[in-house]
């Protein structure tokens, strides 16, 4: 008997469900690498605002949007300490990250995304761990602008780039939310395998 507990425990640790608009979704496990992006970037976040008002938080955390939108972001900050709870954050965070897997990026890059938006998400950006991009959005008179696209190429691709095309590239992200702060774009996807 205490087998099979054990084994449902596991399961119901191992499979969480996010609300998009009143329906529950399972979200599967995440692979090694979307872990491995998802943690390269909190810790970018956990350095810059150490001693800081900002909190970053990982992916354990529930952000209840809405009465029908809760979802389990990969990474985000939040600025306003009121909206930090024992079971989760109630309200919009001022930055989210998604990071995108086959079974969540309509999910991240639709519903979500659009969610975040009408939530007051400051700035949001799409992790694609397969392409090494990052899409940044910022929230303008209540509306998400993507601000860029960050790509960080192989030497190969490199290689094959013009000088101008190549000196048009770059290699650190711009985070909006900290007008000092810039992520070298190495930092976030460095050894993934």
């Amino acid at each position: 008997m205490s087998d099979t507990l054990a084994y449902q425990t596991g399961y119901e640790e191992e499979y969480r469900s996010e609300l998009l608009n009143g329906i529950p979704v399972m979200m599967a496990p995440a692979s090694s690498t979307h872990t491995y992006v998802s943690d390269n970037i909190l810790h970018c976040f956990k350095s810059y605002l150490k001693g800081r008002q900002c909190v970053p938080f990982g992916d354990n955390l529930l952000v209840h949007l809405t009465e029908n939108d809760q979802f389990i972001p990969d990474v985000m900050v939040v600025c306003d300490r009121r909206k930090i709870r024992l079971d989760g954050i109630y309200g919009a965070p001022d930055l989210v990250v998604e990071v995108l897997s086959p079974s969540t990026a309509r999910n991240d890059k639709g519903y979500k995304r659009n969610a975040y938006e009408s939530g007051g998400v400051r700035e949001y950006w799409i992790v694609d761990t397969s392409h090494r991009s990052i899409e940044v959005y910022i929230l303008e008179n209540g509306r998400f602008v993507l601000d860029n696209l960050y790509t960080l190429y192989s030497e190969e691709a490199l290689s094959r780039m013009t000088e101008d095309e190549k000196a048009a590239v770059s290699t650190e992200l711009k985070c909006h939310l900290f007008s000092d702060l810039m992520i070298p774009l190495e930092d976030i996807f460095i050894g993934l395998f």
